[in-house]
């Protein structure tokens, strides 16, 4: 059996995108190639958000010039934004790559492996538009706990410093009754928390006339027996009405956390970016969320250095960083993306001003974030323990988890307490806050789960099916197998 391996950069999308790809190799009979071991077929999924995205692939492509002259049969492939950006011209730069796909026809990759090997040359097919919605294909999940779950593809923003519209394309919404089908689907296999997945999850229903649909979909998640998380991103706050506020309030399963990018605290600069909103608005938006869900703890995305910004345009990005006490922040240095139309704008600002104000940025955010999590100390959470999140776990003999509201904790386990699997559920109480994460050395209990049931499941599985977890989709109308009860007692937040 020929073994592949999958590499991706990039957004929440591609990450969802990356697992589609793994479920179509693996149905089209190809093995995940183990840690350490060279594939038989290497696939990047890229991304063209940042400037150097070209520059990164091109680089680890050049590395695998001479693994694949020197291995018979290996098989290169690239897809993704940057791809679907680049087009043809990738096998120019690089023409050992086998194989070039868009955004729109990730379904295409084993048959166009299949036609690069008969033929014995690349093969490149980019479409315009979608052939088929990607939730539809095989997938194999990278978690037998948490999931996502795509709502739509593509965006009808035009924000000046965004490519990803010309990418992915105008905004395409499933219809609910998918939407949940596959939500049920995901709970049936063991999973306790889904993340709703699109460009801009707010302007949900555009294409099929209802503009309460996201709101509605919340409440219908919510009456998911066994469905014990949901969250969703990323919204725009344009789109962000009040009923998808009443909804995740109201809505026991959907948690207090939000991310809501805001990328500048100016009006100026939010007008040249496109963004349809202002700092009031935005600023309403936490007040209002704030006073639903008063533990909720929220997120952001800042651009600093934005064509045109100003130390004052810049002081009202800082303004508003203090007046909504952000619990996290991505926060990013403006960088040309080629084909936006911020590329060509004037006023450029130098990049030793963008250093300095985006090391004050970080600065204040850091100071805000840990002021907020400090406030957690001595509260009791309920943790969902995942793999992967806690580095440091195995220096620190800690376990690692996200808490309801999305706060990454790591906690301790008391001598003779069985250890908690991923998937399962810990009460503990916070004891330290730092800016990025919470400590909590007061263990409370364990709640065993069908979720950890089914990742200990995956561990006893043969290596053609380990990692991961294969969902076939299920057609309308089907339903769920019956949930079991979990066991045990215990919860995040």
């Amino acid at each position: 059996m020929r073994t592949y391996e999958v590499r991706t950069y990039g957004c929440q999308m591609n990450v969802h995108d990356s697992e589609r790809l793994r479920g179509l190799l693996e149905d089209a009979g190809y093995v995940r190639a183990p840690e350490g071991d060279q594939a038989d077929v290497v696939v990047f999924n890229t991304c063209a958000v940042r400037e150097n995205a070209d520059n990164k692939l091109y680089g680890n492509l050049g590395h695998l010039a001479p693994v694949k002259a020197k291995t018979p049969g290996m098989q290169i492939a690239v897809g993704g934004c940057l791809a679907q950006k680049d087009k043809a011209t990738i096998t120019k730069k690089a023409p050992w790559v086998d194989v070039v796909f868009g955004t729109h026809n990730i379904g295409s990759l084993p048959v166009l492996l299949e036609r690069a090997r008969i033929a014995e040359e690349s093969q490149v097919e980019i479409l315009e538009s979608l052939d088929v919605f990607p939730s539809t294909l095989p997938t194999r999940r990278e978690s037998p706990y948490s999931a996502w779950v795509s709502v739509s593809v593509g965006c009808n923003n035009t924000c000046t410093f965004c490519i990803v519209p010309a990418l992915r394309g105008r905004e395409k919404d499933r219809r609910p009754g998918d939407v949940l089908a596959e939500v049920e689907a995901l709970v049936a296999e063991g999973v306790l928390e889904v993340t709703l997945l699109g460009q801009n999850v707010n302007s949900y229903g555009v294409e099929f006339g209802d503009r309460y649909a996201f709101s509605k979909l919340l409440r219908a998640c919510g009456t998911i027996e066994g469905l014990e998380r949901v969250r969703f991103t990323s919204p725009h706050p344009r789109d962000f009405t009040a009923d998808v506020i009443e909804a995740m309030a109201e809505t026991p399963n959907v948690m207090p956390s939000l991310h809501m990018p805001l990328q500048s605290g100016s009006d100026q600069i939010l007008k040249t970016m496109r963004r349809s909103y202002r700092r009031d608005r935005y600023l309403k938006i936490i007040e209002d969320v704030r006073a639903a869900m008063p533990e909720a703890a929220i997120t952001t995305d800042i651009i600093v250095g934005f064509p045109g910004e100003t130390e004052a345009d810049f002081q009202g990005t800082l303004d508003v960083v203090r007046q909504a006490r952000f619990a996290g922040a991505f926060t990013f240095q403006y960088s040309k993306r080629p084909g936006t139309p911020a590329e060509s704008m004037e006023e450029q600002v130098p990049r030793d001003v963008v250093q300095d104000r985006y090391e004050r940025l970080v600065a204040l955010q850091e100071e805000m974030a840990w002021a907020e999590n400090k406030k957690v100390v001595g509260r009791s959470l309920e943790v969902l323990v995942a793999e992967g999140e806690g580095r440091k776990d195995a220096a620190t003999h800690r376990l690692s988890g996200r808490a309801q509201d999305n706060r990454l904790v790591h906690f301790a386990l008391p001598e003779g307490v069985e250890k908690p699997r991923p998937g399962d559920m810990a009460t503990v109480e916070v004891t330290y806050a730092a800016p990025h994460h919470l400590v909590a050395d007061t263990f409370g209990s364990v709640r065993r789960t069908r979720a950890g049931d089914a990742w200990e499941r995956l561990q006893d599985a043969p290596p053609s099916t380990a990692p991961g977890v294969m969902l076939g989709m299920p057609t309308i109308g089907t339903k769920p197998a019956p949930l079991e009860p979990a066991t045990g007692g215990c919860q995040v937040g």
